[in-house]
């Protein structure tokens, strides 16, 4: 079974979201790296670069396929994961810690309480797989 952390907020776009204050952590979840297999690249935006909620902010290129990224909740790129660019495998070997991709300032914290729960996704990545 994939690992879901209860802290986190999920998209079903496979999404992670980590809220510290109004400043999200995102990445894609162990379920989205799983499916992709190795990743060999990730492409993302700059800092500064705003985004709308569910609008791509990036990809990520594994050795089956290249997927774009979503961004779950509304806002402005503050941080960019830089280390990703030499070891894109962070994706795989740590979704929720070093392979986390982009911190937003979000422009609407609120928007965090509509997406799925830890069990919420779990349960949507079990209806997916049956």
């Amino acid at each position: 079974m994939s690992n879901i952390p209860e802290n986190l907020r999920y998209s079903k776009d496979h999404e992670w979201v980590k809220v510290d204050g109004d400043i999200a952590s995102i990445g894609i979840t162990d379920y989205a790296q799983h499916s992709l297999g190795d990743v060999v690249y990730v492409d993302l935006p700059r800092a500064g670069d705003r985004f709308g909620t569910h609008e791509a902010f990036g990809s990520v290129e594994s050795v089956k396929a290249v997927s774009e990224v979503f961004t779950p909740v509304a806002g402005a790129v503050v941080k960019t994961n830089e280390s990703l660019a030499d070891e894109p495998e962070k994706v795989n070997s740590d979704p929720y810690g070093d392979g986390w991709m982009i911190r937003v300032q979000m422009s609407n914290p609120g928007e965090v309480d509509s997406m799925l729960t830890a069990a919420e996704y779990e349960d949507f990545t079990k209806a997916e797989t049956e």
